[in-house]
């Protein structure tokens, strides 16, 4: 069994790496704060649409509502579970800083909060950000999350993203220089991009030493600039089976201590262009496992 992981995966499992550190079982609590995203102004990523809104309960309540709601559902089915903060929806450093210590302190307060989770852009977390954030990851396990979709720089572009591979990596070492936990959000299946791109994707988030990664599929959704990209040049769209390919030879690159959040994201089937095998995503885990188990492989196999 693959040292990582407490559930036969071959990969460092996200269940694994939150039990060791806090010897329970801990789930995050997403939130939606209100925060926008600084590429609007420009357009916005060319897959993005509504601002990238999360699957919250109910985003019109307060925070604290929307926190004591969503723990309410989850502790169904995780009842003696401690809790992370996951402010998930928008870039949540785009905002005044003063309202976001607000958001935070306040829900520090809970009694099971063990953790803060801060979905957000390389290019918009300022020097005062990152001193409050030293403050916090002394007082409370911290986690800055960073969409990077692509270490190809023609890709960002392609993508509209609005920042280049040398801000994020910048970013990365200043987060790291404060021993700030950084989770990189990448996408497979982007425009044009080849398999030797997204594996060099992982060459180069390991030369940063990331410290845990989200992968996810291009998902071509309606009303996007994505979608009017695909309907005028009919780009490629990974099949399943390509999908499948590239996350394992990717797991086998990524060093072992590099913590896995996820290797698929959810997706909202009534929005979906393409593809529409993504929206069976328990399957499409189920045949990654066994593919791993087939090419008796693992995280790290070929990082040695």
């Amino acid at each position: 069994m693959f040292k990582y992981t407490l559930d036969n995966k071959r990969y460092h499992t996200f269940n694994y790496f939150l039990k060791n550190k806090f010897s329970c079982k801990v789930f995050k609590v997403p939130l939606d704060a209100g925060a926008s995203c600084p590429n609007i102004k420009n357009g916005g990523c060319i897959f993005c649409k509504n601002s990238s809104k999360s699957n919250i309960t109910n985003s019109n309540l307060s925070l604290k509502n929307q926190y004591e709601e969503e723990v309410k559902i989850l502790n169904k089915k995780w009842p003696n579970a401690k809790h992370i903060i996951y402010f998930q929806t928008g870039s949540n450093t785009y905002m005044n800083i003063n309202i976001f210590k607000n958001n935070v302190e306040s829900l520090l307060k809970y009694k099971n909060v063990v953790g803060i989770s801060i979905a957000t852009r390389s290019d918009v977390i300022s020097e005062e950000y990152l001193n409050y954030f030293d403050d916090l990851n002394k007082r409370i396990f911290l986690t800055i999350e960073l969409g990077l979709q692509s270490s190809n720089d023609k890709t960002l572009q392609l993508i509209n993203r609005g920042h280049d591979s040398k801000n994020f990596a910048n970013m990365v070492n200043k987060l790291h220089e404060k021993n700030i936990f950084v989770v990189a959000h990448i996408i497979n299946g982007l425009p044009y991009e080849t398999k030797e791109d997204m594996l060099n994707t992982i060459n180069y988030l390991n030369n940063l030493n990331i410290d845990g990664i989200k992968i996810h599929m291009l998902h071509i959704l309606k009303d996007t600039a994505l979608e009017k990209l695909y309907n005028k040049e009919k780009f490629h769209i990974l099949t399943k089976e390509e999908y499948i390919d590239i996350v394992i030879n990717k797991i086998e690159l990524l060093k072992d201590t590099v913590v896995i959040e996820s290797i698929t994201g959810d997706t909202n089937k009534e929005d979906l262009i393409a593809p529409n095998w993504l929206i069976k995503k328990f399957i499409l885990l189920n045949d990654i496992d066994k593919e791993m188990v087939k090419r008796n492989t693992y995280q790290g196999k070929k990082n040695n």
